[in-house]
């Protein structure tokens, strides 16, 4: 999810459209394709903007394979190429991020997929919006920073019909939800504590869920730390545990030490469930699995599959620019048994016989 730089990938607009014509040679256009008849084998390339396994991207992936399989784009008639950008650990200047976006393209053109899909914002906007006109089908999963209701792009004329070859999944992430959830297990949950770093998926975080908070108020007090610094945010652990915070929303997902390591979402939330003693409520329902409490988490594996069905719709002969740009509908309900255990807290037996998955160990 998540390290977006536009403004400096503009600046090497020369290489990307250098590069423009890597997909206008493979001249698929959605109008060819329904002038086409059905092919034999098709092919998908997934661009990741994490490593591979990481704990955002990898369910998205699984998420989108299985939608092709179950719609009939299955061993022999699909083949999936992936490649990972790896933009929050190891490429995460403007520069290297750009160089990136410039050996996706060559494998994208070397591969010729009939659809692109593309995992969280850097993978989409340095290959895809630095481009002048898209012309290979492209859907999105987990995009963070989608230009507003009333806004227009090149790429974009609106959520409902986006008009161009782009289509995919917006990453709603359902907070207020996930905080009446933590409320039904603690009543007296007061005062919350988000924890953020200072990257453009981030911001956008915070931004939506201020924006949620504005629709839903909750009579909570909302308390918000933005940093993209490790000790820092070791820091901030620290003194919450010493506070009247009742519980931790953490969506820091990328710090930095003083020597420059590199620190991304596993190990940040692993530290987290060792040393926090608030309960932490999960982004990423998978999260619960690196020792987070749990409670009401984005289902990323339900969100790539809901970008699959769009790519499967694609190699059908639909048009991406007639398929609405769709929020991630599900969210899970999952607990950590040992980390309630080792909190003090029991959960009402009515919410875990609810409950999508509980760890017990």
């Amino acid at each position: 999810m998540f390290k977006l730089y536009r403004a400096p990938l503009r600046a090497y607009q020369l290489i990307t459209l250098a590069f423009t014509f890597v997909l206008l040679s493979l001249n698929i256009t959605a109008a060819q394709a329904n002038q086409t008849a059905v092919k034999d084998t098709y092919k998908v390339f997934i661009l990741h903007s994490y490593e591979l396994d990481h704990v955002c991207g990898q369910p998205q992936s699984a998420g989108v394979t299985e939608a092709l399989n179950n719609s009939g784009f299955s061993g022999k008639r699909l083949t999936i190429e992936a490649y990972a950008m790896d933009t929050k650990r190891t490429n995460t200047t403007p520069e290297s991020i750009a160089a990136q976006a410039e050996i996706a393209l060559q494998r994208i053109s070397e591969f010729q997929p009939d659809v692109l899909v593309t995992l969280d914002d850097n993978a989409f906007y340095s290959v895809v919006d630095a481009l002048e006109d898209p012309t290979l089908p492209v859907v999105f999963s987990g995009l963070n920073n989608l230009p507003g209701p009333d806004t227009q792009t090149r790429w974009l004329q609106s959520r409902k019909q986006p008009g161009a070859n782009v289509t995919g999944v917006y990453e709603k992430i359902h907070f207020v939800t996930a905080v009446q959830v933590q409320r039904n297990i603690n009543t007296e949950l007061r005062k919350m504590l988000v924890l953020s770093d200072n990257s453009p998926t981030g911001k956008a975080l915070i931004r939506q869920i201020r924006e949620e908070l504005q629709q839903n108020p909750l009579d909570i007090e909302f308390e918000y730390r933005i940093t993209d610094s490790w000790e820092e945010y070791q820091q901030f652990i620290t003194e919450a545990n010493a506070s009247d915070i009742n519980s931790l929303y953490p969506v820091a997902l990328r710090l930095i030490d003083r020597q420059g390591k590199t620190y991304t979402g596993n190990e940040i939330l692993q530290w987290t469930a060792k040393h926090s003693r608030k309960p932490s409520i999960p982004l990423n329902f998978s999260f619960v699995q690196l020792g987070l409490f749990g409670g009401a988490g984005v289902d990323f594996h339900a969100m790539g599959y809901q970008a699959g069905l769009k790519a499967a719709a694609i190699l059908q002969g639909e048009e991406p620019g007639n398929i609405p740009i769709d929020d991630a509908r599900r969210y899970a309900l999952v607990f950590n048994l040992p980390r309630a255990r080792n909190l003090g807290i029991e959960i009402p037996q009515d919410i875990l016989l609810a409950a999508d998955i509980v760890y017990t160990e």
